[in-house]
């Protein structure tokens, strides 16, 4: 009978021979676990981080945010480009997409795109550590750990496995939202003169609900019909969907509709 570390080793040999051979030699994906070590460090630095600034003042990044989120605004225009661009030329289609294996350009153009919004998960993990240094710890709350700690291994996963078909969707919202959420961000980070232009912030959060109700419409649909695209990952992907809009509809109402009825 298998040991515990002996079905662990099993699962990393499947994980390590069933990728997608395109991605395997891509930065951080042959192997879950530099992702593993990442998302443990992550941890480490929410747990040791709030009491390692306990004594000490706020410190003042206003320049590093700045540059930051910004640098986040044209990332994010660069993966939405990229993701609508070339599912329009490889006429891909918004009901059902199957992955394109091929070393075709436009099947590694999207795969690379892939890659780079897998990547843009792991360099939003700052956002945790800034909250941190500037002693921000009410914005360290579990919706903001769940959702940048689950996103690096749901779109590992993606690019290790499914580095394109119907997954380009996902991307196309998603980078779309953040390039308006950056903004949002960086126009903040100019200082407190910003705030009178910054009355959208509610809208922000719907936008964000809107984003995975979409989602999960398009996910749920592949989920019922013929689609050559793996049921398990959208499966995955609708549960983590539901996830969200729960979560995210749960911070509108506190952000929002609660704090409304308090000042009234």
């Amino acid at each position: 009978m298998e040991s515990a570390w002996q079905r662990v080793e099993s699962l990393h040999h499947w994980i390590l021979e069933n990728g997608d051979k395109r991605t395997d030699p891509w930065l951080l994906i042959y192997s879950p676990v530099p992702v593993i070590c990442i998302f443990l460090c992550y941890l480490g630095i929410i747990w040791i981080g709030p009491k390692l600034m306990k004594h000490k003042e706020p410190m003042n990044i206003k320049a590093v945010l700045i540059v930051y989120n910004f640098a986040s605004v044209g990332l994010s225009i660069y993966m939405f480009h990229e993701f609508l661009v070339t599912s329009w030329l490889a006429n891909y289609s918004y009901l059902c997409q199957p992955v394109d294996y091929s070393p075709s350009p436009l099947g590694m153009r999207m795969a690379s795109v892939c890659w780079w919004f897998f990547f843009s998960k792991v360099i939003e993990l700052s956002d945790t550590v800034f909250f941190i240094l500037r002693k921000k710890n009410s914005q360290l709350t579990f919706l903001h750990v769940y959702h940048h700690g689950t996103m690096i291994f749901n779109w590992w996963a993606g690019v290790k496995f499914v580095a394109g078909g119907q997954s380009f969707f996902i991307g196309l919202l998603n980078t779309f939202v953040h390039i308006v959420m950056y903004s949002y961000y960086g126009l903040a980070a100019l200082g407190p003169h910003m705030q009178k232009y910054l009355w959208w912030k509610r809208y922000l959060t719907s936008l964000q609900l809107v984003q995975f109700v979409l989602m999960t419409i398009h996910t749920g649909y592949n989920l019922f019909t013929e689609c050559d695209f793996p049921d398990s990952m959208n499966a995955v992907v609708f549960a983590y969907c539901v996830s969200l809009i729960i979560l995210f509809s749960n911070f509108y109402y506190q952000s929002y509709i609660t704090r409304k009825s308090k000042k009234s």
